[in-house]
């Protein structure tokens, strides 16, 4: 045999050669398991053992937490974060995730989504992502930031597209993005008008004032009348516009996200049982009610449906739920998440929103023709 060359089931490991461990005879022995009493935590321990004393503390902060105590659990969980060894990185993440809610219910959320950035940079697997990703969410939603909350749940529709909750969170934080919207625009008219209200009284105190300010005479540089009235109603009308077509883009993806959760509930629907069925169905029934108002036609519905629906097979979905950790670096968990909303809207409803360009476009084209 040449050197280099190795037959076939030619290697064998180590363990192959070893003797199998010696099985005792009789019963095993009994598992005695240790019982505690609620809130052992709080007596006296007396442990020399620094891992388990910073237990107790994590346990005295997590209970304070429960208890609504947020100043007090933030001391519990400072306390143990600056005392842990580099090595307890499971303990760490719980401590800062926990610190960063306790902040973002104490009203400081800066510090809080500091933390939250912190705990992503340092994410090694999807369910360390996933678990930022939910305190995120959970920081925008305090802060009531749109925007931000929009993005927190595309990035966790994108690591988990087959999770009909986060789907139905998306539809309501578009709902609520509509109105904001509005709110915002309305608010801008306000100033412009109250701008133009101090423009006016202005005018008029030059006018007052005419005789005793020479410099205030018509012709002057300091006299102006302001003849941009037809160009602010103009400016008034674009603005409806496009706070009209706004609207219109976020209802159906909102609409959208609404039916990506309804087609995900009835696929998991056979497989519920009990207060999850009943969940299920009622979510289901508040999704047929919200979809009333959106006044879709029938044929954008089914589009809608089948676009929502195209990757949506049993097999996919047992995959989702029985998934395994995927362990990798941090630039491959980045990389496994959408970069912006943009991108994550052109993946899911471009094909929406171009059918319904497609239908506003004849419409428009048949009122020219009927003109």
């Amino acid at each position: 045999m040449e050197n280099g060359c190795w037959l076939f089931g030619g290697e064998f490991e180590d363990s192959v050669f070893e003797e199998g461990r010696e099985r005792r005879a009789g019963p095993p022995a009994s598992y005695c398991a240790k019982c505690c009493e609620p809130q052992w935590f709080y007596e006296e321990t007396g442990s020399n053992d620094d891992v388990e004393a910073l237990t107790i503390k994590k346990f005295k902060g997590d209970l304070a937490y429960r208890r609504q105590e947020y100043q007090k659990a933030l001391q519990e969980y400072s306390s143990v974060s600056e005392k842990l060894s580099f090595s307890s990185f499971a303990m760490k993440r719980d401590v800062q995730e926990g610190q960063a809610r306790c902040l973002t219910h104490l009203g400081r959320h800066a510090e809080a989504l500091q933390i939250a950035a912190n705990l992503e940079n340092k994410a090694t697997n999807t369910d360390h992502l996933t678990t930022v990703l939910y305190l995120q969410f959970a920081i925008c939603s305090s802060l009531q930031n749109l925007e931000k909350t929009i993005v927190c749940l595309q990035k966790l529709i994108s690591l988990h597209p087959f999770n009909p909750w986060n789907w139905g969170k998306l539809a309501e934080a578009y709902l609520n993005l509509g109105p904001a919207l509005s709110a915002s625009s309305q608010k801008r008219n306000s100033c412009t008008s109250s701008d133009k209200t101090i423009k006016s009284s202005s005018l008029h105190s030059e006018k007052d004032c005419l005789l005793c300010f020479p410099e205030t005479l018509p012709g002057s540089p300091r006299f102006s009348v302001d003849t941009s009235g037809s160009d602010s109603q103009q400016n008034e009308k674009a603005l409806k516009k496009k706070r009209g077509a706004l609207l219109r883009q976020t209802q159906i993806k909102a609409c959208a996200a609404f039916v990506r959760t309804r087609l995900l509930l009835q696929l998991t629907q056979s497989q519920q049982t009990s207060f999850a069925l009943e969940r299920n169905l009622k979510t289901q029934q508040e999704i047929e009610d919200k979809m009333k108002g959106f006044c879709f036609k029938e044929e954008s519905l089914l589009l809608i449906s089948e676009v929502m629906g195209e990757d949506i097979v049993p097999e996919k979905i047992k995959d989702e739920v029985h998934t395994e950790v995927r362990c990798v670096g941090s630039a491959a968990l980045t990389a496994s998440v959408i970069a912006s909303s943009e991108e994550f809207e052109d993946k899911w409803f471009k094909k929406i929103k171009d059918h319904f360009c497609s239908i506003e476009n004849q419409f428009q084209t048949e009122i020219q023709i009927l003109a």
